[in-house]
């Protein structure tokens, strides 16, 4: 997207309407009324992510368009007819087990909404059967629900696209904040990976196949426009293959593999999970380990910002790089913003009461 085509866009209000019941007020709101700038409803005054509304696909949609052009590109597909839209590849999981009884057989069926891809039911269910029991994606329970929640806080669309921001005011802010989700999604932004202790070779040489893969699609485009970019990229792409396998053989042999999260011993039994951004053979973590070290919430499929060797979520690694509006939560992309005694910051213009936007230093009614 270049700048100019996302000040067009930005100009069309978006209307964000919906039904969804809040979680905290519960029967006593009348149902989602969005603010016209705050993350928040008019209605009860609890923030978006406590109503979670949305759908499935929109949900995917925004993993879509968050992991595309980064490394985890393959963990979405292109939309027919979408203009290049992509959408996330979840892996849904459905579990039949019969019931028995004295009458005719009958099957109790199990839709979990996420789960680690790449791994035999078996093994997948192992890895659920680690995470606590009301964190369990499973369709229509609390899990599923929170599961949404944490897409909606830990990845807002809000940090990846300056359509969906009210508060880039110009050319300028627009062109910093395409230039920094570039940069993160090129160099922080990964997917774990979940396999047994000791498979961090297997996963590595996927990933080394998937980068060949690539490489090749890129030199191939580059052919039809320059020979000697072609040329580059075919250097880089085989010094890049061939530091791969010799990382994979240094710790090939160990006995004992210990979480990075607690330091515990991980069973050689016990699904793991593996970053790439990390290295296959420098860290693992038990499922329930690998959280964002801010908040301390399990990372929501997986997704995970690697920065000054800490595991993030993307809210909080973004709020790193670039201050947070405390009234719109949306980054602060210009020069000059608020910043109150208790260290919150504001755009300049959100420093105000909600309701009648009266300056915060000014005592109001509310």
């Amino acid at each position: 997207m270049d700048v100019s085509s996302a000040m067009e866009k930005m100009s069309v209000k978006q209307s964000a309407g919906g039904s969804a019941a809040c979680r905290v007020c519960e029967q006593s709101c009348s149902g989602f009324q969005p603010h016209s700038w705050r993350k928040a409803c008019i209605a009860c005054g609890c923030s978006t992510v406590d109503h979670a509304p949305g759908t499935d696909v929109e949900d995917d949609q925004r993993m879509g368009r968050l992991l595309a052009d980064s490394p985890c590109g393959h963990l979405t597909t292109k939309v027919k007819g979408g203009g290049g839209l992509r959408m996330y590849k979840r892996n849904r999981m459905i579990v039949t087990n019969p019931v028995v009884s004295r009458k005719d057989p009958t099957f109790n069926t199990t839709t979990y909404d996420w789960a680690p891809g790449g791994l035999n039911q078996t093994l997948a269910m192992h890895y659920m059967e680690l995470i606590p029991e009301t964190q369990r994606p499973v369709a229509g329970t609390h899990g599923a629900l929170e599961r949404r929640r944490q897409l909606l806080s830990q990845l807002p669309i809000y940090d990846q696209d300056p359509m969906k921001c009210q508060s880039l005011a110009s050319e300028e802010e627009i062109s910093s904040m395409l230039l920094f989700v570039k940069h993160y999604k090129q160099e922080v932004l990964g997917v774990g990976e979940v396999a047994l202790p000791g498979e961090g070779g297997a996963l590595m040489e996927a990933a080394n196949q998937r980068t060949a893969k690539e490489a090749k699609e890129r030199s191939n485009s580059d052919k039809k426009n320059s020979l000697e970019h072609q040329g580059h990229d075919s250097t880089n792409s085989s010094s890049a293959l061939a530091a791969g396998p010799t990382n994979g053989t240094d710790s090939s042999a160990k006995t004992e593999h210990h979480c990075s999260g607690c330091h515990g011993e991980v069973s050689k039994e016990s699904p793991a999970v593996y970053a790439e951004r990390v290295g296959y053979h420098s860290a693992l973590w038990h499922p329930t380990c690998f959280m964002c070290s801010e908040c301390g919430k399990g990372l929501v499929d997986l997704v995970y910002f690697w920065s000054n060797q800490k595991l993030l979520c993307g809210r909080h690694y973004c709020q790193t790089v670039w201050p947070r509006c405390s009234g719109c939560d949306e980054l602060i992309f210009c020069q000059s913003f608020h910043t109150s005694k208790d260290g919150r910051t504001w755009h300049p213009h959100h420093y105000c009461c909600w309701k009648c936007g009266q300056n915060l230093d000014t005592p109001c009614q509310h």
